[in-house]
């Protein structure tokens, strides 16, 4: 079986992306770092909590992605609305101004009854005509101030339509910043928990998490091909991220959260496909074995479908795991989340 190699590490310009997401899992202050007491037997469910709120961070995570996608939908709706009911607006001044400029005319020509006009006129029959065209005249001139009206309708209701649609965004845009910062309280708290325990208990966790992500150089993915050209470019394109960082709400290409992977990778290989892991959940065909997974069909996890990768061959998944974390290959059977379902793309 061909083993996996892992691709070249990133280079100076990736090693500035350090977020409070990405250093929660070792950051040391100096105050913490500057003793290293005994250990306390009342820590050692420290690290399970600080994998509960990574595991709380990253469920809250695709939630924001899902109120942003919908958010950033809301305001192209919007932008499209607006750029309508000007262009409408501009046709009614138009419009406007052409009635305008033919009552005018109306006016200025007028003035006599009609059938004064017919007496005092030399020819009847000729008069008789003008007065035919005059009345085509005044039937075109009635249809297009109909026109105008319907129009001026029309307009009005683009406009209430793109103000709902505004408070809407407003709203949207208010939910975004409440989960942000749900988000941010969760991970505060997990690097609180963290600077409770001692320096070398830290750098036990920080070595834990070293060896998972240098593990994805060793890891064995068989020989297992892609069902199809997209998905094989799509996990190519994933591949060639291992090492990048977890960092909560990013879509690459130099950092990912777990859907950001996915949705990136796959754009790569010119599929569109949803943002979140709920999302992409119901974005293809359904395959209820882990059995019948092949290399670049998604994987699910959770009964929340909060979190995606892709499958590797071997079982092996590749993904972004959670916050302190790199893009890396894992063994779904022990990376701790329950598997779902796995989809296949096109």
């Amino acid at each position: 079986m061909a083993s996996h190699r892992r691709p070249k590490q990133p280079g100076p310009r990736y090693t500035g992306v350090l977020t409070a997401t990405a250093a929660a899992a070792v950051a040391l202050s100096p105050q913490a770092a500057s003793a290293d007491p005994l250990p306390d037997p009342n820590k050692k469910g420290v690290k399970a909590q600080v994998d509960r709120l990574y595991e709380q961070a990253t469920q809250a995570t695709e939630k924001y992605n899902g109120a942003r996608e919908k958010a950033d939908a809301l305001r192209k709706h919007v932008a499209t609305l607006q750029d309508a009911a000007a262009r409408k607006q501009g046709e009614l001044n138009e419009l406007r101004d052409r009635i305008g400029a033919a009552a005018a005319g109306q006016y200025r020509s007028g003035g006599l009854d009609p059938a004064l006009q017919l007496l005092l006129s030399g020819d009847p029959d000729t008069y008789l005509e003008t007065a035919s065209a005059l009345d085509r005249a005044g039937e075109r001139q009635t249809a297009a101030l109909q026109h105008f009206l319907s129009q001026q309708r029309g307009l009005r209701q683009q406009r209430r339509e793109a103000l709902g649609q505004l408070r809407e965004l407003d709203s949207l845009q208010k939910e975004l910043g409440r989960r942000k910062s749900e988000i941010q309280g969760t991970l505060r708290e997990a690097q609180r928990l963290l600077n409770t325990l001692s320096a070398k208990e830290r750098a036990r966790i920080a070595e834990e998490e070293d060896r998972a992500n240098r593990a994805s150089e060793r890891v064995d993915l068989g020989n297992e091909a892609s069902t199809s050209e997209r998905a094989a470019a799509a996990f190519a394109a994933a591949k060639s991220r291992v090492g990048m960082p977890y960092v909560w709400g990013a879509s690459g290409p130099s950092s990912f959260d777990c859907s950001g992977l996915t949705s990136w990778a796959y754009r790569q290989a010119g599929v569109t496909i949803p943002r979140t892991s709920q999302g992409q959940a119901g974005a293809g065909t359904r395959i209820g074995s882990l059995d019948a997974l092949k290399p670049g069909d998604l994987v699910i996890m959770r009964s929340d479908l909060s979190h995606v990768g892709f499958y590797a061959g071997n079982g092996q998944i590749l993904h972004a795991p959670k916050p302190g974390a790199q893009v890396r290959y894992e063994s779904i059977a022990r990376s701790g989340m329950p598997f779902m379902w796995g989809v296949r793309i096109g």
